[in-house]
């Protein structure tokens, strides 16, 4: 062979190599990038998955693993109570489990962030409680009990609350209770709403209230004057009736607060009032008034299109449904659930919408999808 040949053989065969490793290290990470789920169904924590997961969620605490880690699971969890400290034979026996429950929901639809209205079940962990001193206590300053008001007239309902850092509140169409409560210097990260329903003929019925009707609602999800006092404006005013004006204390994913113990004081008040006038149009933000009534659509516009699904408009709301650096694929973690890879690394090539797992299916319905508002 003479050199010239076999210097042509050697560099044939470099670039050869040169290729077939360029192929192994694409289809690797081909692999990594659009097989993860694959590991995250194996429960292996070392997958890109969970490194990225881990680099982009900060403080969630490994909010990417697919294990239990021993070192969180809740022994009271393993017995039922009947034969531990307290008991009393009126009690009845708690459900047990010996992997915090890890698996509840199996087979079951998932509330997936979304207002489910047929029912639904939800795995996502209760989160931190706060200490005693810290509990949340509400009062209504206005309107007073046994106020009087004038139909058809604006009014404002004034609040204070204690132990709640006020201000926080997500997007209720695609994250209600998708994430535990949070606590901050010891309060609890959330936001307060006000429901005002008519009580009927009297301000003391004796049946309970249809929770479906409302003759008011609103989430207030402002910080207020930053000293706990939080209001809201009831533009229109409400038709002559008697009135029941309640508070509902949630955390920011909407979940009512959890206390620290059993024995305590309501975290919310309910005061009740008089509507007098000829006055009869329901308020805007009425279960049947337009505002009520886009949000009800909205919801079930949300659940019909599935979890995560983007914005049509492109709003905040597609961009933080992205959220690739705060959670990576934070939207698309419940397709991984699913066993969907397009919750893994389908999205490495898109980079947006990995909540909505690039479903065409859904093209049609987001893009006749119109803005709304919600009042919730």
């Amino acid at each position: 062979m003479s050199i010239k040949q076999f210097l042509s053989f050697t560099t044939l065969f470099a670039v050869a190599l040169a290729q077939a490793q360029g192929n192994n290290n694409g289809n690797n990470g081909g692999n990594n990038n659009n097989n993860n789920n694959n590991n995250n169904n194996n429960n292996n924590n070392n997958n890109n998955n969970n490194n990225n997961n881990n680099g982009g969620g900060g403080g969630n605490n490994d909010a990417g693993g697919t294990q239990l880690d021993p070192e969180v699971i809740q022994q009271g969890s393993f017995t039922d109570g009947k034969s531990s400290i307290g008991a009393e034979a009126v009690q009845a026996a708690s459900a047990t489990s010996q992997n915090n429950f890890i698996n509840f929901c199996k087979g079951q639809t998932l509330t997936n962030g979304l207002q489910i209205t047929t029912g639904s079940c939800n795995g996502i962990v209760m989160g931190q409680i706060p200490s005693k001193d810290r509990m949340v206590s509400t009062v209504i300053l206005n309107p007073p009990n046994g106020a009087t008001l004038q139909s058809g007239q604006d009014f404002t309902i004034t609040v204070q609350v204690r132990g709640l850092q006020a201000g926080s509140f997500t997007n209720a169409a695609s994250t209600y209770y998708s994430a535990p409560q949070q606590l901050n210097n010891g309060n609890i990260v959330g936001h307060t709403h006000v429901t005002v329903q008519d009580t009927g003929n009297n301000l003391n019925p004796t049946e309970p209230l249809d929770p479906e009707v409302f003759a008011f609602f609103k989430g207030i999800n402002d910080v207020g004057d930053g000293q706990g006092q939080l209001s809201a404006v009831v533009t229109g005013g409400l038709p002559a009736g008697n009135y029941r004006l309640c508070t509902l204390t949630a955390a920011a994913n909407h979940q009512p607060v959890i206390m620290p113990v059993a024995q305590r004081g309501s975290q919310d008040d309910c005061v009740r009032f008089t509507v007098n006038g000829g006055g009869n149009t329901p308020n805007e933000a009425a279960s049947d008034g337009a505002k009520g009534l886009a949000a009800q659509q909205l919801i079930a516009d949300a659940v019909a299109l599935g979890p995560g699904a983007p914005d049509p408009n492109g709003g905040a709301g597609a961009g933080a449904g992205n959220n690739a650096g705060a959670g990576n694929n934070a939207g698309a973690g419940n397709n991984a659930g699913a066993g969907n890879n397009a919750g893994a690394g389908n999205n490495a090539g898109a980079g947006n919408n990995a909540g909505a797992g690039a479903n065409a299916g859904k093209a049609a319905r987001l893009a006749r999808l119109r803005r709304r508002r919600f009042v919730a």
